[in-house]
């Protein structure tokens, strides 16, 4: 007998990165709260829950967008500028830093998986998402710009939009490629 896929599965195999292809449909902040309030029961160590987000609505993107391409080369800076206008808002990720190698390595891994459940409940309501990480996130002007302080670090910035058409699929390695038996 064959097993059928839950609706998890289902989301996990079909979920998408959404690049471009945005509408023009706001992302309401309380949409993204809603979505985090899930997200955040990621396994987190010791429940350090070592996170924090900065949201970027559509009404303050073109400021942040002002001001954000300056920190590319100028001869990008126009190509950016067209390219960070396409979502509708953004949602940086910003995990607290510990000294200690292997916190910062939990800390990283449980924001990392907040992020991925993020980015399942938002495919559930048809909210496509991308995690972005451009060299600008580790620029100390960038960081001051959106307020991060020491001891903390962007991990990503989330592209957030509603979309019309569901990126194609892509073809991923069989299990059978990357399992082994000890």
């Amino acid at each position: 007998m064959e097993k059928t896929r839950t609706d998890l599965a289902n989301i996990i195999r079909e979920r998408r990165s959404v690049k471009n292809g945005y509408t023009e449909q706001e992302v309401p902040a309380s949409l993204v709260k809603e979505l985090l309030e899930d997200a955040r029961f990621a396994p987190t160590h010791g429940m350090r829950e070592p996170w924090r987000f900065i949201f970027i609505s559509k009404e303050r993107k073109n400021d942040f967008i002002d001001e954000f391409v300056k920190h590319f080369p100028k001869d990008t800076q126009e190509t950016k500028r067209v390219a960070f206008n396409q979502p509708a808002a953004y949602l940086f990720a910003v995990m607290n830093e510990d000294p200690r190698q292997k916190q910062w390595e939990e800390n990283f891994a449980a924001i990392s998986c907040l992020i991925q459940n993020f980015q399942l409940l938002a495919w559930e309501r048809d909210l496509g998402v991308v995690w972005k990480t451009p060299p600008q996130i580790t620029d100390p002007k960038v960081r001051d710009m959106l307020g991060v302080q020491p001891g903390e670090k962007i991990v990503g910035f989330i592209n957030l939009g509603f979309f019309d058409q569901k990126p194609k699929d892509k073809t991923r390695k069989p299990v059978d490629d990357i399992f082994s038996v000890y």
